[in-house]
This record gives structure tokens, C-alpha cells and sequence, in this order.
């Protein structure tokens, strides 16, 4: 459920009191912080925020556009490492990653289309 507009956005009162010190003495210097959860506010524009994913923190440049989102959508927790059935299949087809034939070209032309089996 969203949060109540009457309530304003949700920022963490150590990150608040942070960003408001670098604008009071107009620095620029990279803020580390846990704080998944703080939504971005205008007056996080142009500083760099490094925020944790569970491992490092993932320095992110705060812009216009991300006014409203969470700092947390900017810094993923996990990592894509790919479909463990794809690769296995292609180990198995001998196809070497990185070669210039694609998978699907692997017989030097289009496969034939299969006809449909007839209806007995």
C-alpha cells in the first residue's frame, strides 16, 4: 500500500541530516548508506549515494528523473548468472559460447518446419 501523501516521503533521518549538511557546505562527496528503503528527494540531486546490496555498496548518481523512487531499486541485490538448462544444452550440442553461429544456425540453414502428425 502507498504511503500517505499527507505524511510526505520516507527518508531515513540520518541520510536527511547528511544530504542537508553536504548542501549547507555545497560538497560533493559520496554518501554510503544501508538505507534501502529512503525514497529519493530533490535535494539528493547530483550527489553520489553508495548504497548496500547485501555484499558492496553500488555508487548511485542521483538524477531529476529518479525523484520518488527508493534508493534501493538502483542498487540490485542479486546477479543473473544465466539459465543453467541453456549452457547445459549447448555443452551438450558442442556449441562453443562466443562463436560466430548461432545456436539456431547450427546446421548451416533453417531447421525444416515439423508437419503435423496426421489424425488417426
Amino acid at each position: 500500500m502507498a504511503r500517505s501523501l499527507k505524511k510526505g516521503p520516507f527518508v531515513d533521518g540520518h541520510l536527511k541530516d547528511k544530504v542537508e549538511a553536504l548542501n549547507a557546505r555545497n560538497e560533493k562527496k559520496v554518501l554510503k548508506t544501508w538505507s534501502r528503503r529512503s525514497t529519493i528527494v530533490p535535494d539528493m540531486i547530483g550527489h553520489t549515494i553508495a548504497v548496500h546490496n547485501g555484499k558492496k555498496f553500488i555508487p548511485v548518481y542521483v538524477t531529476e528523473q529518479m525523484i520518488g523512487h527508493k534508493l534501493g531499486e538502483f542498487a540490485p541485490t542479486r546477479s543473473f548468472k544465466g539459465h543453467a538448462v541453456k549452457a547445459a544444452l549447448e555443452r551438450a550440442a558442442g556449441l562453443v559460447p562466443g562463436a560466430a553461429a548461432a545456436p539456431g544456425a547450427a546446421g548451416g540453414g533453417a531447421a525444416p518446419a515439423a508437419a503435423p502428425a496426421p489424425k488417426a
